[in-house]
């Protein structure tokens, strides 16, 4: 029996696909607020972040040696502004050219609404390969241009191969940095970010943007009243994304972002994504990469939470005999927490038979692992009702739960913000700014405790630890979501739990928490390893992505080189979580555009 179930979950039985995963790529993570800058110079403010107390610099005075650093700490309400002295020496605004002011006919006003028309090229999803991207000059190979995409990461030492953006070398006084899209395409917007790094603050304050055919002739984005070079506002923070919408949309194969200023005593560095429509070519001059498309009746769509419950409900409607609705709680903000349980006998737990748990959306900047989830309900309800023998077998010998979104609060924050503009934070946590996948209880110590003393399993059993009493308290910072998922587990005994993450692209497999007290990996396997190891290389090896040998790495990692899974405290140790965890979809867009939820149900083993 036991035989039978792994085989029929992970696809050990030769059928190609279906149950889900996340999402490729991580966001950025500093919050930025903008001030208009003096006509003078370009003022530094400094917003301290009240979750984390990170530093979001944006941008630095030109006039004077004494400068004045803005200070803005939040306490509950209260906003209490303070002035401390910052001694710094006197230097030039790192610029290319001579800014192009608004008025005359060059810049445009940064603090307008602007709403995307095009979907991005792909150079945050690595659609737009290595080649295809070009730059006049790079300080190394770790940063060149391939790795000016947005949100991508940089690793914990600068100057190694994956640091967190494109540079121009410093003596390069007209720095560009180019892209390929392979065929005439229409172009109608950049979005931009500055360098990713532990160590150094480098943006981009301004720059134009020049296209072309063949990569010899230029012609750039003109202001319609002046006919002067347009100057687009850029970044005043690393991580934030600015979007810019080109005034006139061109069609062009190639586009060049010219860097005009950047960050005082900082380097022409930056990340971008591109906005572009494909058009039509007449006469076939380019082949076209093959579109991915699937022949399931699926809705491949974006569902905010208002939708998600439509179509859970429309599922329960059409497969009244296999599924059942119920909610585990609330979210902080009141927004109920769905499972869609799937199985012959729905509501029922039946001897013998595997209770399996699939949850997404613990970061609610990570919503492609909710869509493959609510793609999944769907085909199993569908492949049902047409006597698919395979999925007949899976939901009359399991019971299947579906969580699809366990941080409701922080999507709402993504999903307003829209697509490509969410950074790292915004979003990923919940309401109370509380990490939900750093939340639960940590297990791991007071057994290892006990073991050391010699007191397991006699005395301390070695399953079903108890909660500690320091987190059963009422004032204990748990966030209700939290609660909910414990106490669903405690209601229902499931054997196997995967938790669908964006980020990289790998499985992760317990214990997530280093044993040696500070370390930050090491190397903690389970009883079960060798259990772990073989579902997760199951996975992997059924997962078209992972296996695709050509693919670069997402940031600074390259996990290929140990088959695409990972112990998770030889990676980073996170205490309190102890399931499988899938880390491996396309990127973490709050809305995945159709093409991406195709290509990830086609590429991705549910």
């Amino acid at each position: 029996m036991g035989s039978l179930f792994w085989r029929q979950l992970w696809n050990l039985d030769g059928y190609p696909r279906h149950l889900p995963s996340a999402e490729l790529c991580v966001k950025g993570w500093a919050d930025g607020q903008e001030d208009k800058p003096s006509p003078e110079c370009l003022c530094t403010q400094a917003d301290m972040d009240s979750r984390t107390g990170h530093l979001s610099l944006e941008g630095r005075c030109n006039r004077t040696s004494e400068q004045h650093v803005r200070i803005r700490v939040i306490k509950k309400k209260k906003v209490i502004m303070k002035k401390r002295r910052k001694l710094t020496h006197p230097t030039p605004l790192g610029t290319a050219k001579p800014l192009v002011t608004s008025s005359p006919g060059g810049t445009l006003n940064s603090h307008e609404k602007q709403e995307p028309g095009c979907p991005p090229l792909g150079l945050e999803s690595l659609r737009v390969s290595d080649s295809r991207l070009e730059a006049s000059s790079s300080q190394s190979f770790g940063l060149g241009p391939h790795r000016g995409r947005l949100n991508i990461q940089s690793g914990l030492e600068d100057g190694d191969l994956y640091d967190g953006a494109w540079c121009a070398e410093e003596q390069d006084a007209n720095p560009w940095f180019q892209v390929d899209a392979g065929h005439p395409t229409r172009f109608s917007g950049v979005i931009t970010q500055g360098r990713n790094s532990v160590w150094r603050y480098d943006w981009v304050t301004s720059y134009k943007v020049q296209f072309s055919n063949d990569s010899r002739t230029w012609w750039g984005s003109r202001n319609r009243s002046s006919g002067m070079d347009l100057v687009f506002p850029a970044n005043s923070d690393p991580e934030t994304p600015v979007l810019n919408l080109l005034p006139e949309p061109q069609v062009a194969r190639f586009i060049r972002l010219l860097p005009q200023t950047w960050l005082q005593g900082g380097a022409s560095c930056l990340r971008a994504e591109i906005l572009a429509c494909p058009v039509s070519d007449p006469n076939d001059l380019f082949l076209e990469a093959p579109a991915w498309g699937s022949s399931d009746p699926l809705d491949f769509r974006h569902h905010n939470y208002k939708a998600m419950r439509k179509l859970m409900k429309q599922v329960n409607e059409q497969c009244p005999n296999i599924t059942r609705i119920y909610s585990i709680g609330k979210s902080y903000q009141g927004l109920k927490l769905y499972v869609m349980e799937m199985s012959d006998r729905p509501g029922e737990h039946e001897l013998g038979e595997p209770e399996v748990r699939y949850v997404a959306g613990m970061h609610g900047n990570e919503a492609l692992g909710r869509e493959l989830l609510l793609l999944l309900m769907q085909f199993l309800c569908h492949e049902f009702l047409r006597g698919n023998p395979r999925v007949t077998r899976l939901l009359t010998e399991m019971r299947i739960h579906l969580l699809p979104s366990m941080n409701p609060d922080g999507y709402e924050i993504a999903y307003r913000r829209g697509s490509e503009l969410v950074g790292w934070a915004e979003g990923r946590w919940n309401i109370q700014s509380i990490d939900l996948n750093h939340n639960f209880a940590d297990l791991n110590t007071p057994l290892w405790e006990a073991q050391d003393e010699g007191q397991v399993p006699h005395i301390v059993p070695n399953h079903h630890v108890p909660l500690p009493t320091y987190y059963t308290l009422p004032n204990a910072t748990v966030a209700p979501e939290t609660r909910a998922v414990i106490e669903w587990m405690k209601r229902i005994p499931f054997v196997l739990s995967a938790n669908l993450h964006g980020g990289e692209l790998v499985v992760s497999y317990p214990f997530d928490m280093t044993r040696s007290p500070w370390a930050a990996r090491e190397l903690t396997p389970t009883p079960d390893d060798a259990v772990f190891r073989w579902l997760s290389t199951v996975y992997a090896g059924s997962n078209l992505a992972m296996q695709d040998t050509s693919r670069r790495p997402c940031h600074s990692q390259d996990f290929s080189m140990h088959g695409n899974i990972i112990n998770g405290a030889d990676w980073h140790t996170v205490p309190g979580s102890t399931c499988l965890r899938v880390e491996s979809a396309p990127p973490p867009t709050p809305i995945p555009h159709p093409p991406i939820l195709i290509r990830a149900w086609c590429q991705f083993p549910p």
